[in-house]
């Protein structure tokens, strides 16, 4: 029975050892299966098999096999990354400077993620973000020098995405991913950027204030035009119920148009005082706005260094926890003193453009005043000069109408006499012409006898030829008077026969001419002189 006990116990122990064995081996095996949490990439590399030097896992697990593969892990926690970028060359040569801040982490796309188990493995983050943030720099500065401001400042949204493209491309080279573009603000050195935003309010401003002026001027230009046409329109109806008062209308319309011509001023004025006070109040209003984005930009900051400070006091958490990652708390501490001095030298920078914003916002409202002044001053005096003018014409014009009118009048009255006379000769046209004919007869000679009457005749030699009868100077002076146009003459060429007793014409039988025989009074025989003869 002895030697059946020592079997038993031999047996016995080499259950247990089998069981101890099987127990450590489990153990191993279990130990060896790595479980990949969400928030990290398990990366086993190794012996890993299809020409690979790493396989990335995100979820679920893997079995590490022992000598031959190891594992690390890569966290998927955001990294923000803080680019100060200055001095950038835009497209128009200007250089500009663009804070931004950068949020990027390791993607979890499988290529990607390859990518990252190369190059990344390894790394702490500030190294990851020294990497990045080199790659991120060449990549804003070249995405500025394809842009001009005006496209920047214009299309933020365009910007941010060729950002993205670019920026994107580079950083899958890495493994990263970027998550978000956060750019602050966009200056430059030369104040090209604050010029452009003066330009553009100062374009709107102006732009207000001229419809403003159009409005009120078309208003202006109304109420003249209804005034002038009321005055014309009572003038004209004046002129035609009483012809008497032309001359006290006349006074009364320039005095009129003088008037309008005071009030135009007087509404200029006032326009002038109501632009003014209007930009005073619009300044004021932009003035508090920049005061509020100045004060905006300082919470934003004071709100950053804060966040900043609760990240690294975190992280100063962790470190105290963790004896290994020394070098990280004092990185962090740096980052922190670093993080603090640049808010406040963000504060300092931003409260010196608010007072320099505010001194020259002051001096551009001030000159715009000037400018408007002199605009309103200007269009003033051009109003009240073409009113003063077009009162001028309008008083002219209605005095050649009522001399119009007055002609008129004297036309339709003689109109009105001579339908008279030709009714009165029993609408024979001809007998009236005749009678109009008779009374000019006496102007008619009456012209005969002046252009005789201003000969200037100093004396007269005539010839007789020695026979001393008289005979040449009566001839000449018959040839003298004979040479006026005969009353019979004109008479008949207007068609009308003149009474006998003012002569006749009668055809000379010697030379074919025609004398005049002047009417004779009728005598007696008794009354007849005797014929005598002078030797």
């Amino acid at each position: 029975m002895p030697g059946i006990g020592g079997m038993s116990s031999a047996l016995l122990g080499i259950i247990l050892v089998s069981v101890v064995a099987l127990l450590i081996l489990l153990f191993i095996i279990v130990s060896q299966y790595k479980r990949c949490p969400s928030n990290r990439i398990l990366v086993i590399y190794g012996k890993v098999g299809g020409g690979r030097s790493a396989r990335c896992i995100h979820g679920g697990g893997a079995f590490v096999i022992p000598i031959i593969q190891d594992y690390q892990f890569l966290s998927l926690q955001p990294m923000p990354i803080e680019i100060n970028l200055t001095g950038a060359l835009s497209k128009q040569n200007i250089r500009v400077n663009v804070p931004s801040t950068f949020t990027v982490a390791i993607s979890t796309d499988p290529r990607i993620m390859n990518n990252a188990a190369e190059r990344l493995l390894g790394l702490d983050e500030r190294q990851i973000k020294e990497q990045a943030q080199e790659i991120i720099l060449g990549q804003l500065r070249l995405v500025i020098a394809t842009l001009t401001i005006e496209e920047i400042n214009r299309d933020r949204e365009v910007f941010l995405q060729q950002v993205n493209k670019n920026v994107a491309a580079e950083l899958h080279k890495l493994g990263l991913e970027l998550l978000n573009v956060n750019v602050r603000d966009i200056t430059d050195a030369s104040g090209y950027i604050e010029a452009i935003g003066k330009k553009s309010a100062a374009e709107a401003i102006n732009k207000a204030r001229v419809e403003v002026a159009e409005q009120e001027r078309f208003g202006a230009v109304g109420e003249a035009k209804a005034v002038r046409e009321r005055t014309v329109q009572v003038a004209l109806e004046a002129t035609e119920t009483e012809k008497g008062k032309k001359e006290a209308e006349r006074e009364m319309r320039i005095a009129t148009s003088q008037l309008e011509a005071e009030a135009a001023i007087s509404e200029a004025q006032a326009n002038r005082k109501k632009t003014i006070e209007i930009a005073a109040e619009r300044a004021e209003a932009e003035v508090g706005l920049k005061r509020a984005e100045a004060q905006q930009r300082i919470s934003v900051a004071e709100l950053e260094a804060e966040t900043a400070a609760k990240e690294n006091a975190s992280r100063a958490a962790v470190i105290e926890s963790n004896a290994t990652l020394a070098e990280r708390e004092a990185v962090a501490r740096q980052r922190a003193e670093v993080a603090k001095a640049n808010a406040e030298r963000e504060i300092l920078i931003a409260q010196r453009q608010r007072e320099t914003a505010l001194l020259e916002k002051e001096e551009l409202v001030r000159q715009e005043i000037e400018k408007l002044k002199r605009q309103v001053d200007a269009d003033a005096e051009a109003e009240r000069i073409r009113r003063v003018a077009q009162g001028e014409a309008d008083a002219i014009l209605l005095k050649y109408k009522a001399d119009a009118d007055g002609l008129k009048q004297l036309l339709l009255a003689k109109a009105e006499g001579y339908h008279n006379i030709i009714r009165a000769c029993g609408n024979d046209p001809n007998t009236a012409a005749k009678l109009l004919l008779l009374e000019k007869l006496e102007t008619i000679v009456d012209k005969q006898v002046e252009a005789i009457s201003n000969l200037k005749i100093d004396k007269i030699t005539v010839w007789d030829g020695g026979n001393g009868d008289g005979s040449a100077t009566s001839q000449f002076i018959r040839n003298f008077v004979s040479a006026l146009p005969p009353l019979q003459e004109i008479a008949r060429q207007a068609g009308m026969e003149l009474p006998a007793y003012l002569g006749s014409l009668v055809e000379s039988a010697t030379n074919g001419t025609t004398e005049k025989a002047l009417p004779r009074p009728a005598v007696t025989p008794a009354a007849k002189p005797p014929a005598t003869k002078e030797g």
